[in-house]
């Protein structure tokens, strides 16, 4: 019968307010514990002057996450309560000299014959240093030296006692070889996500641990400076879950965020950008964060423009982007977060709406096909925004490989499909019309507009609903465009356009690169790179119906529930 732990932290901002590590208390086999921790402090930094013992210059955190995460166990059986770390820590807290220093930390602790590990770093130069972080504490160390075989040209590391070894390796398809480490520590996560075969090649080094109840994998990882995105996003919101208690029972799982409450990040008085408060996410202060020296890059950032605010945030304070922020973006990307209303679902707009528009953008077989349901609330007349988007599944993920991930990401949270055929989209999105004509809720006129280009055979699918040609409008592209680019982002800030919150609508804002020209400004499909924009496409003709002033076939007679509210 499983052990009952519980991994949640249920006080975990008041842990950080305190200056005390985010993480449940777990019963410890304190011997193991206290063997873990003394081995860690008699390590060296050895790229500090006098290189000093990790016992005076490592943080209490790590030693706190080091105790649970090797000795965390079962007190009837043994059995490990931890076989998943996962640390969401700024930079300068010396995440790479740590996980060096947890890698030989394992190799001394562990008595295990031959045992294999792995540090996966996410380009050959974090690789590189993590290496040579362990190597300088070994040669730092006269006895280290006799213990250990340092093979700089294999980037390998053994105990010669055991025969186990730790190797340092750059990720990729390769780094998973059939053998089930014993260790496995990711540098970066949120780096590494981005590689399209990211999730397949961590599947199999979790899959694995089925067969090895003692395996361990640590994730150590900054914050993304874009919107998460694959297995990075998979895992923290997995993490947080565990934290919060939303997932309970045997989940093997530590999650340890340094990452200030949602409250904070979102306040339109931005508490997170006061220096006081910055000690809460970043647990090294006072030995490799300096202070002084983060207000100087704050400072020099808040000169540079709010989008390298927004970056530097992400990095140093792990504050979470909405959206990748550029300079040439799309102006209502700063406004978009702040317009979410995550509780707003199709349903309460088709159920809330006096009049509903809908905006189809199509492409073809290796790009994306979107669609909006805009809808006028009846009472605050606000312009309510669902989205959804389609692509062929062979093309697609053929042609498209860097985005896969993320979209298979979408798919799960029904905000996106791969479909095996896109007429199968066409005549979706034909139901979705044909549902809120049903409801009376679209106009006589005007209701379904598109870019003119390449939508055939989303017009015959229309067609064959009894759709008529006054019901579709050709809306036309590029800087005809122009008025619903530039009024969108007004109501945006103001309130009056608002959206379900759709982590597919924040990426595609996050794509967006606008080009002037002339007195007009255009967002193009050309300028967004690999990736997309066509959902947000959508929107820009959904809003230039809306803005006409439609009125439903029914004249907007509808019932709106008591229990629901917009804003």
């Amino acid at each position: 019968m499983p052990f009952d732990c519980d991994y949640s932290v249920p006080d975990w901002e008041d842990r950080l307010r305190r200056g005390e590590t985010p993480m449940p208390t777990l019963p410890l086999n304190e011997e193991k514990a206290a063997r873990a921790v003394k081995i860690f402090d008699g390590l060296r930094l050895p790229d500090v002057p006098s290189k000093p013992l990790l016992a005076e210059a490592g943080g209490d955190w790590f030693r706190d996450i080091l105790r649970t995460a090797f000795a965390a166990e079962n007190p009837d059986d043994g059995q490990p309560l931890v076989n998943e770390v996962f640390c969401l820590v700024p930079k300068k807290n010396s995440k790479t000299t740590y996980s060096a220093a947890l890698g030989l930390t394992a190799l001394l602790l562990w008595d295990l014959p031959n045992a294999e590990m792995q540090i996966l770093g996410p380009t050959q130069n974090v690789s590189a240093r993590c290496f040579n972080q362990m190597k300088g504490m070994i040669e730092a160390n006269p006895r280290l030296s006799k213990i250990f075989n340092v093979q700089d040209h294999l980037n390998k590391i053994t105990r010669r006692k055991t025969g186990a070894s730790i190797t340092v390796k750059t990720f990729d398809m390769n780094v998973v070889t059939g053998e089930i480490p014993a260790l496995t520590i990711v540098d970066e996560l949120h780096i590494i996500a981005a590689k399209a075969y990211a999730e397949r090649v961590m599947k199999q080094i979790t899959g694995g641990m089925v067969t090895n109840p003692f395996a361990l994998v640590v994730y150590i990882t900054t914050q993304s400076d874009t919107q998460p995105k694959g297995v990075f996003k998979t895992k923290l919101d997995y993490a947080r879950k565990v934290r919060d208690g939303q997932i309970t029972g045997p989940v093997n799982f530590l999650a340890v965020l340094y990452e200030f409450p949602e409250a904070m990040q979102v306040d339109k008085t931005q508490p997170w950008a006061d220096p006081d408060n910055w000690y809460m996410v970043n647990p090294n202060t006072g030995l490799s964060v300096i202070q002084a020296m983060n207000e100087r890059n704050f400072a020099a950032a808040k000169e540079e423009g709010p989008a390298q605010v927004i970056i530097w945030a992400s990095q140093h304070l792990n504050i979470q982007v909405g959206m990748g922020l550029h300079d040439d973006r799309w102006a209502g990307a700063d406004f978009w977060q702040r317009a979410a209303r995550p509780d707003m679902t199709l349903d309460t707009v088709l159920a809330t709406s006096e009049v509903c528009v809908v905006g189809i953008d199509g492409g073809g077989l290796d790009d994306l096909l979107g669609i909006t349901v805009m809808g006028r609330h009846a009472e605050t007349k606000a312009w309510q925004v669902w989205n959804h988007a389609y692509g062929d599944a062979e093309f697609v993920k053929e042609r498209r490989k860097s985005i896969v991930s993320q979209l298979e990401t979408f798919e799960k949270q029904d905000e996106f499909t791969f479909v095996e055929d896109l007429d199968l989209a066409y005549v979706e999105i034909a139901m979705h019309c044909v549902a809120i004509r049903e409801a009376g809720l679209m106009p006589d006129e005007d209701g379904i507009g598109m870019d003119p280009e390449g939508v055939a055979p989303i017009i015959d699918a229309l067609v064959a609903e009894d759709f008529k040609e006054t019901d579709i409008r050709a809306v036309s592209q590029g800087y005809k465009l122009n008025a619903a680019v530039k009024a969108s982002p007004v109501k945006l800030k103001n309130g009056s356009l608002v959206h379900c919150g759709q982590d597919l609508m924040t990426w595609c804002v996050g794509n967006a690169k606008t080009e002037s020209r002339g007195n007009a400004q255009i967002v193009t499909k050309a300028a967004s790179g690999v990736g997309k924009i066509d959902p947000l496409m959508s929107m820009f003709n959904a809003f230039q119906l809306m803005s006409w002033n439609p009125v439903a076939a029914n004249g907007g007679a509808i019932t709106i529930p008591d229990d629901y509210e917009v804003g």
